[in-house]
């Protein structure tokens, strides 16, 4: 078993601002038992009227947005989404898991959205590497940011490696049917691997909120509405050996695990 907190907020224009958001919140899931807090995509900093923000205000994996969510994970592990300077004036989507202090997983985001309208891949690079399952308590735990749930081949890779929870901090933009996409794939990744979702949206101007936890037989154990708050879940590693024996589809598959393909 696992408690998981989901911290659900709008993201400011300032990086002070929302180190202290990120910060109380950490508190809270500590005081609440949690042993992991899963927070948003993109917790660095935020402004829809001004995309140039977004590189502009990128810090590095040791500069001092980090340092000072570092210094609080101790007792918990904590994970999230920050833009990270790639060096070449654009930066990379960084997913990150945080232990007592230490980085115990990165990911750069995979899949850039280039869609409805939208063009993430102006001022961000792509990751080019498949991201890692990591330990965390008795639980492996598989990372993805926000439009790589579009990709059901990445979650099986992950299921494949041993994941029996996927991490999936987002930003998810409000707009005709979004929120029902959102909730569709969630737990399509959930159900088609027989893991549990973790799936955390950032609630600001744009974006939706729509938190939730899915189980692995589908069924939406926590779900958060559009405004900023803290909610609480249980992992429980004996429904996902429920699952896996009941609906076996990770044994019953006829094809090999999909690979990375270098575009």
């Amino acid at each position: 078993m696992m408690k998981v907190a989901l911290g659900q907020f709008a993201v400011a224009p300032d990086w002070e601002t929302n180190q202290r958001q990120c910060l109380d919140l950490i508190a809270q899931a500590k005081a609440g038992g949690a042993e992991l807090l899963v927070l948003p995509e993109g917790i660095l900093a935020q402004d829809i009227n001004n995309p140039e923000l977004l590189p502009q205000t990128a810090q590095p994996l040791d500069g001092p947005f980090m340092e000072g969510l570092r210094a609080a994970s101790h007792g918990i592990a904590v994970a999230g989404c920050v833009n990270v300077p790639d060096g070449h004036g654009r930066f990379y989507n960084t997913q990150f898991v945080l232990r007592d202090g230490a980085f115990i997983a990165q990911y750069r985001k995979l899949h850039l959205y280039d869609a409805f309208s939208m063009k993430e891949s102006q001022r961000t690079s792509p990751g080019l590497e498949l991201p890692p399952v990591v330990q965390i308590g008795d639980m492996k735990v598989g990372l993805m940011t926000c439009y790589d749930v579009r990709f059901p081949e990445l979650a099986r890779h992950l299921a494949l490696a041993g994941a029996e929870a996927i991490l999936l901090p987002a930003a998810w933009v409000r707009g005709p049917m979004k929120e029902r996409h959102w909730e569709i794939m969630a737990v399509a990744r959930a159900l088609e691997n027989t893991c549990y979702v973790v799936a955390v949206g950032e609630c600001g101007a744009r974006n939706c909120g729509a938190s939730m936890v899915i189980d692995p037989l589908g069924v939406i154990a926590l779900a958060l509405g559009e405004l900023p708050t803290l909610g609480f879940a249980t992992l429980d590693r004996e429904r996902i050996a429920h699952a896996r024996r009941v609906l076996p589809v990770l044994e019953n598959r006829r094809f090999a695990d999909p690979v990375l393909v270098d575009r």
